[in-house]
């Protein structure tokens, strides 16, 4: 991700802080009808968890300018979804309402250019994340195989 890239994600999400709610909306909407099989990962109060939705991403996208920071809350975020039983292919699935949301929120300041850079992002993300859910798989497996071998 280069820093123009990053310059039009992070200049693109203050244009979404003020709608932010409704892009949160728009994307819950979305990913439920992308794959209504994910609507049940998701218990509590919606209005809750597209707050927490958009805070993690506007943490997310003020990271990208520091990458090893933000690589290691990634990894972290990660290994706590695949507990929540999220597979890898639900990250393209994500990504997809993310995009769409975006581009609904964002009219046509979402241009091609605004896209590309987030498409980039978001692809960065879903890949550090993923790399999370395989370690926290991997120290999940250690363990497993530690204590059958103690019994």
């Amino acid at each position: 991700m280069n820093s123009d890239q990053i310059n039009l994600v992070q200049q693109s999400f203050e244009e979404v802080q003020p709608i932010a709610p409704v892009v949160a909306q728009l994307f819950y909407y979305r990913l439920f009808l992308l794959d209504p099989s994910l609507k049940p990962m998701f218990k509590g109060d919606m209005g809750n968890q597209g707050r927490m939705l958009m805070s993690m991403m506007g943490s997310a996208v003020k990271g990208l300018s520091d990458l090893d920071g933000l690589a290691p809350v990634l990894r972290s975020l990660g290994a706590r979804h695949e507990g929540y039983g999220v597979r890898e292919e639900h990250y393209v699935t994500v990504g997809t309402a993310l995009l769409w949301s975006l581009n609904a929120g964002l009219g046509e300041k979402f241009t091609p250019e605004v896209r590309e850079a987030w498409t980039v992002a978001y692809g960065l993300v879903a890949d550090v994340m993923q790399f999370g859910a395989l370690e926290a798989q991997r120290i999940q497996r250690h363990q497993s195989e530690e204590v059958a071998v103690a019994w």
